[in-house]
């Protein structure tokens, strides 16, 4: 009987590992396709199959997925990231296995056509217009009145993603997204969106089932790089109520509801407004949040619905878990990092990682890269949660050295 194979197209520094090892407890046998296969560190501790193969390319991902039917059962395909989601949809329809809808997925991860659709939807977003040159950048933000937020139209994990207060700001980020810096994963449009305002949070969504509310805050502005993020959200049942049906509303307008949706919202003045929906689960180590929380492990039930299992998504208990997020505040070279062992020995704390090592150049652009590890607690408590976090992270130091100037540069290569 042939082994049965679960096929991840690509994966992520955090969330890969926790599909490989969700994928052996149910008994299959994880192959990961990817166009660089050593960008995952996890492979060769795990002893991980990995296959190089173009993934932006759909007939040669269909040409390897049917090589490997020769020695396997593929009993699923999918993948943790955005890029490749939409082209996970069509290899499950072309192999007839379960999986998101292609088309809604594509509509979904351009941020322009998901506001337009959430709009015919009646779904309460920001105020928006999209620009391909600096003038149109600067008529929308004078339509829209300042600040604005100034992102690429498609993207993830805030790259490229900068709130802009006055119009140098406007002008410097335009000039950083058009003038070359930013690497565009399409043709370069910029969505030009209101500040809504107010506190953050993200609904975990499976299938038409809302797991969760969590709560987030960001480091200083102008960026948007996560400082902490906690599941359950602290909210009033009427809250909750609100922000479930506005992300359900979310589903209907874009054509999704299988498999895995994240929405984000800010809690404005005039309630839940949508910021974004992204058509799979969340980043980083958000999944194992979740799981301390609730009892629910996301990623299990994924891949459950992949291969064409019920899921369960019964809560199982109610804790506080949360995340702190170590970010550097200068530029330069990482000389020592240090205490994450003590760290991880204080009651409570589930995990520590560090994502760097020592002699690691540090160079900060605003998005979830700046991150260089991170730290997650969980209790019964929402106080003992946030204590243990503040106490594991007040042991962990790092020192980063600036990077040389120009000018002692040229004084240490002119130094026999």
């Amino acid at each position: 009987m042939a082994r049965r194979a679960l096929i991840l197209v690509e994966g992520t520094r955090v969330n890969g590992p926790l599909y490989v090892k969700a994928a052996r407890r149910l008994g299959l046998h994880p192959i990961t396709l990817s166009t660089d296969p050593a960008r995952y560190d996890y492979h060769a501790p795990e002893r991980l199959e990995a296959i190089r193969v173009d993934t932006n390319n759909l007939d040669a991902l269909i040409h390897e997925c049917s090589r490997l039917r020769a020695t396997y059962e593929i009993a699923g395909i999918t993948a943790a990231e955005e890029e490749v989601y939409a082209t996970v949809g069509k290899l499950c329809r072309h192999f007839d296995l379960p999986g998101p809808n292609p088309e809604s997925v594509e509509r979904c991860c351009d941020k322009f056509v998901q506001r337009q659709l959430l709009a015919e939807g009646s779904v309460p977003i920001p105020a928006y217009r999209v620009a391909a040159n600096a003038p149109e950048v600067e008529s929308s933000a004078a339509e829209i009145g300042l600040p604005v937020i100034l992102k690429p139209a498609v993207g993830s994990g805030s790259s490229g993603v900068r709130l802009c207060r006055n119009v140098d700001e406007l002008a410097e980020h335009t000039t950083y997204l058009l003038g070359g810096k930013h690497i565009w994963r399409s043709s370069p449009r910029i969505l030009v969106e209101e500040f809504a305002q107010g506190p953050y949070y993200r609904a975990d969504i499976m299938g038409n089932e809302v797991i969760g509310i969590s709560a987030a805050d960001f480091g200083p502005p102008p960026h948007f790089v996560f400082r902490e993020c906690a599941s359950p959200a602290p909210l009033t049942d009427d809250e909750h109520k609100r922000i479930a049906d506005v992300s359900l509303s979310c589903l209907q307008a874009l054509g999704l509801g299988w498999g895995p949706t994240n929405i984000e919202l800010r809690w404005t003045k005039l309630g839940p407004v949508v910021i974004e929906v992204n058509p799979r689960l969340p980043g980083g180590n958000a999944p194992q949040r979740i799981q301390l929380a609730y009892g629910v492990d996301p990623i299990t039930e994924h891949i459950k619905l992949v291969i064409g299992d019920k899921c369960d998504l019964r809560k199982r208990h109610s804790h506080t878990a949360a995340t702190r997020y170590l970010a550097p505040d200068r530029d330069g070279t990482l000389g020592w990092i240090d205490g994450d062992s003590r760290a991880a020995a204080v009651s409570g704390v589930v995990e520590v990682k560090l994502y760097v090592k020592p002699k690691t150049p540090i160079v900060r652009k605003g998005d979830y890269l700046d991150t260089i590890g991170h730290v997650t607690a969980a209790s019964p408590s929402r106080a003992q949660t946030e204590a243990t976090l503040q106490r594991a992270v007040d042991l962990i130091s790092w020192s980063i050295t600036p990077f040389p100037t120009l000018g002692e540069q040229e004084q240490s290569a002119a130094t026999p």
